[in-house]
């Protein structure tokens, strides 16, 4: 089986971490017998500096020929502001690309230790509405610059969306340990988190076998923290989600850990993986960067590409290497490079 795959390493530590990660993929590929043809794409901020533009518009049409899009890191307010370099490539990719389910799980690693008192075990997956909520765009601004001026971002909860999303969820959390969690804020924002919670309550007659619990996202964050075993599934709006899910990657030891999926479960178009680290730019360019974000990435696009032996052999390697605990980069407290990082998780894939 040959994969094409786009490959996007973006700014900063995004082109460092993404070659890291096509020398694991083809190390799977030669064990498990299937191939990928990759090409490079050179959207960044730098693109951007020469182009007026983050993503051109044919763009859309090249990645559309792809099996996955793997996506490095975005952004370099040094040089182009965060609104820009966002809302130029990743937002557009998700909306154009209806990659309306964002999936973030976080459970800590063989021998890392979390920020936690007693390290406790924990394994939750955050399912992020990822096309419209608070991210979709609608609003302006008048009278800028005056005393007078107004700023409205409008946020966008369709029936359709949400229930979609929600679906997703319950479908999920009916695979693992049959919990749910909801996450709106409806006791402040009367209209769309009032209608998400109705949708949560229609959807969950469906699904009886899941039990569904409804949370306020502050009450949610304080309980992350306190007791985050208590959760399996968690969905939330876009902010929210968004929010949430950098708060339980940080649970996990460091933001070098999480990655992202951003899927069209129908595959109507190439579904986007990432590490969700960012760009970083306080260490690019020092050979550094925490790797494991773009292999846990590589894992979930090989799990949804059906390759699901290849994926769980990847995490089990990473696990091995944390766990033996000799080679860790300096943000999980150690000293390793990031290519050393990478060779010992290739000679663990044949350990």
């Amino acid at each position: 089986m040959i994969y094409r795959i786009a490959l996007i390493p973006g700014d900063g530590i995004g082109r460092e971490v993404i070659p890291e990660g096509v020398r694991v993929l083809e190390a799977l590929g030669r064990h498990f017998g299937f191939s990928v043809a990759l090409h490079e794409y050179p959207w960044s901020c730098t693109y951007y500096l020469e182009h007026g533009e983050m993503l051109p518009e044919s763009g859309f049409a090249e990645l559309r020929a792809y099996d996955a899009i793997l996506l490095g890191a975005v952004g370099d307010p040094r040089l182009v502001p965060d609104h820009i370099s966002l809302r130029g490539l990743l937002v557009p990719l998700r909306q154009r690309f209806d990659l309306y389910v964002n999936l973030r799980p976080a459970r800590p690693l063989a021998g890392l230790p979390t920020p936690l008192k007693g390290d406790p075990a924990f394994d939750i997956v955050v399912v992020r509405e990822n096309s419209e909520g608070e991210y979709a765009g609608a609003g302006g601004r008048l009278r800028a610059g005056t005393p007078d001026e107004v700023a409205l971002q409008t946020t966008i909860c369709t029936r359709r969306g949400v229930e979609r999303i929600v679906r997703y969820a319950f479908d999920l959390a009916r695979s693992r340990h049959r919990r749910l969690a909801s996450v709106t804020k409806s006791n402040a924002m009367q209209y769309a988190f009032v209608m998400w919670d109705e949708v949560v309550e229609i959807v969950a007659a469906d699904y009886p076998d899941v039990a569904v619990q409804r949370y306020h996202a502050d009450a949610m964050a304080a309980m992350l923290v306190r007791d985050p075993a208590r959760f399996d599934v968690v969905v939330a709006s876009n902010l929210f989600g968004d929010i949430l899910t950098d708060l339980v990657g940080a649970l996990q030891g460091s933001l070098g850990i999480p990655a992202s999926a951003n899927l069209n479960p129908e595959r109507r178009f190439p579904s986007l993986f990432e590490p969700v680290h960012g760009s970083a730019p306080d260490i690019a360019g020092q050979g550094i960067a925490n790797p494991i974000a773009t292999f846990w990435a590589l894992s979930m696009l090989l799990d949804f590409l059906g390759e699901a032996a290849a994926a769980r052999a990847l995490l089990a390697a990473v696990e091995r290497v944390t766990a033996a605990g000799r080679i860790r980069t300096p943000d999980i407290g150690g000293s390793a490079d990031t290519r050393t990082m990478t060779d010992a998780v290739i000679a663990a894939l044949h350990g």
